[in-house]
């Protein structure tokens, strides 16, 4: 599985809201809500690369008040839990 980080801008008063939509995506793995430019940061696992545009295009998309996305792919992880 590989780890792909989303960040999010939503619509004013809707980062709780979206937050949710996308927790109930099955390759959702956890969510922050973050400063700057975007409103929310979230973490999915996926099974392949090839699979990232279809999960953004077709479950993270169509989510009422998104209005941005900018995706993140991940390559290695360092640390306790990546090895």
């Amino acid at each position: 599985m590989r780890a792909v980080f989303v960040m999010l801008k939503t619509d004013p008063g809707h980062v709780t809201e979206v937050a949710n939509c996308i927790a109930e995506i099955e390759s959702f793995s956890e969510a922050y809500s973050i400063s700057g430019q975007y409103d929310l940061l979230v973490k999915l696992y996926v099974e392949d690369v090839d699979s990232v545009g279809r999960l953004i295009e077709r479950e993270i998309h169509p989510i009422p008040h998104i209005r941005e996305t900018y995706t993140l792919l991940t390559f290695e992880a360092f640390g306790a839990s990546g090895g």
